[in-house]
């Protein structure tokens, strides 16, 4: 409760965010929104690596072992992480590296059994061996929220991954992938992943910053969070309504390129270090939570979107996550694909399925509850294991957001108005809006279209109409070029 929230800032528990504390991309005053505190996640106990012996043992099995399949060469060294093992292998001169990784299912049975993944090391001659440790770590996301990189990190749109197989926390800037797409059979650890990168940006940003449009047709993993106030609109269930969401947000990207070009700006970050705090624009992320539901009830329309708001969202801060637990051709297409180059691939079933996410196999090779393969924009797939988070936590969380605040929906409510637009231009000289917008000009002295749309939160066909009549009616001087106000004449 709101009681609660204050009791916990005066007794200095919770502090509220200012401006200064971190280095800042656009400067932020404290208000009334206080940033969750890190005691609200749960810490777990960390399970001891594997000992040197235990180590040593298994090297010297794996040596072993290959050289049963007529592999030689020396493992050099050993990297235990809180999840897998890595062991370089260097191999004797002459043997090749893809016979070696053909071995990977021959080793792990073996072994006992255990998915062992065979891979490059970025860098490095040695093939590296990961094998699973006999007893998994869990990593917590407040671990990964408390680190320095996520600390250190400017972006509101830092997300926590979790840590590579070294055992360092691994953060990730949404901005700058700028969408995810993100697959893994049930219970590989999806979800969770999900609820994580949503909670980290939760941590980081307040709901004047970030706006988040959540679509979740399996109507169970989004559900927590309707009524924070980072919402666009209350999380959607309805394949149907979801498509209409999309198309929406389509139409909010194409009014903030207007927006930002009138401006002369480059891109979101540039238009809102230029304009007052009253008129700055959020990101948006799209969290879409189950894509497979949605391309079977209407997949020309939600493709269509989709692959518009990800060719071009970018500079508007519009970004997107999608998540499906079936990687199949129908679901995530080639144009889809082609338009995601940052992909994270869970555990799946098939090299196949492998494949299509990251256009290589090895995710058959995870372990699950977490174990990921990362696929960064040009670089080398990364395995990490992920933030973990239970429903508990996020519930905590949410409660404490929700506890400050509504969620104010009338921005996306009022892109509905472009439909209907053009029935409303013939009433609009004489409406309250066009009678608000004259004594708004008369206390500027300047109008532009841009203002308009700023100001009463409508689409720009309505505002450009509503500029055509004041120049129509001698209110506004001649045009100055692209991006200028117009002078306001003011009536005598």
């Amino acid at each position: 409760s709101q009681p609660m929230i204050k009791e916990m800032i005066k007794q200095g528990r919770v502090k509220e965010k200012k401006s200064g504390e971190l280095p800042d991309m656009i400067p932020r005053k404290a208000g009334a929104y206080v940033i969750p505190p890190l005691q609200l996640l749960s810490t777990y106990e960390t399970v001891a690596k594997p000992g040197k012996e235990e180590l040593f043992e298994r090297a010297h099995l794996l040596e072993e072992k290959l050289s049963d399949f007529r592999i030689t060469g020396k493992i050099t060294r050993v990297h235990p992480g809180p999840v897998v093992t890595m062991y370089e292998f260097e191999p004797s001169p002459g043997i090749k590296i893809s016979k070696i990784v053909s071995l990977s299912d021959d080793l792990g049975r073996a072994l006992g059994g255990l998915s062992i993944r065979i891979a490059p090391i970025p860098g490095k001659t040695p093939l590296g061996i990961e094998v699973p440790n006999k007893q998994m770590g869990i990593v917590p996301l407040k671990e990964i929220i408390d680190s320095g990189n996520f600390l250190k990190s400017q972006s509101r749109l830092t997300i926590a991954l979790g840590k590579d197989i070294y055992g360092r926390p691994i953060v990730s800037d949404l901005s700058r992938m700028p969408h995810l797409l993100v697959a893994g059979t049930t219970g590989s650890g999806k979800s969770v992943s999900i609820n994580s990168m949503i909670m980290s940006i939760l941590f980081k940003s307040t709901p004047k910053e970030v706006k988040m449009l959540m679509i979740d047709p399996k109507l169970l993993e989004l559900s927590t969070y309707d009524g924070i106030p980072h919402l666009v609109t209350p999380v959607v269930t309805n394949p149907k309504e979801a498509t209409l969401a999309l198309k929406k947000m389509v139409l909010e990207m194409e009014r903030r390129y207007r927006l930002i070009a009138e401006q002369g700006a480059r891109n979101l970050d540039n238009f809102n270090r230029q304009v007052p705090e009253e008129e700055r624009l959020p990101y948006i992320i799209v969290i879409i939570d189950e894509l497979a539901d949605l391309m079977f009830t209407a997949s020309k329309e939600v493709e269509d979107s989709i692959v518009r708001l990800a060719q071009m969202a970018r500079a508007s801060g519009i970004h997107l996550i999608l998540a499906t637990q079936r990687p199949s051709v129908d679901v995530i297409t080639g144009i889809i694909k082609a338009n995601f180059p940052t992909r994270i691939a869970f555990q799946v079933t098939t090299k196949v399925d492998s494949r299509t996410i990251l256009d290589a196999q090895g995710a058959e090779q995870l372990i699950g509850k977490g174990d990921m393969l990362f696929m960064a924009t040009g670089a080398r797939l990364t395995r990490l294991h992920g933030a973990y988070v239970t429903e508990d936590e996020v519930r905590s969380v949410t409660s404490f957001i929700k506890a400050q605040g509504e969620p104010d929906f009338s921005m996306f409510d009022a892109i509905q108005l472009e439909t209907a637009e053009r029935a409303e231009e013939g009433s609009t000289e004489g409406d309250e809006l066009y009678q608000q917008v004259i004594d708004h000009a008369e206390n500027m002295g300047e109008i532009s279209i841009s203002s308009i749309q700023r100001r009463f939160k409508i689409g720009y066909n309505r505002a450009a109409r509503i500029m055509e009549l004041l120049e129509e009616e001698g209110f506004v001087g001649p045009p100055k070029g692209a991006g200028k106000p117009r002078d306001f004449i003011r009536r005598v």
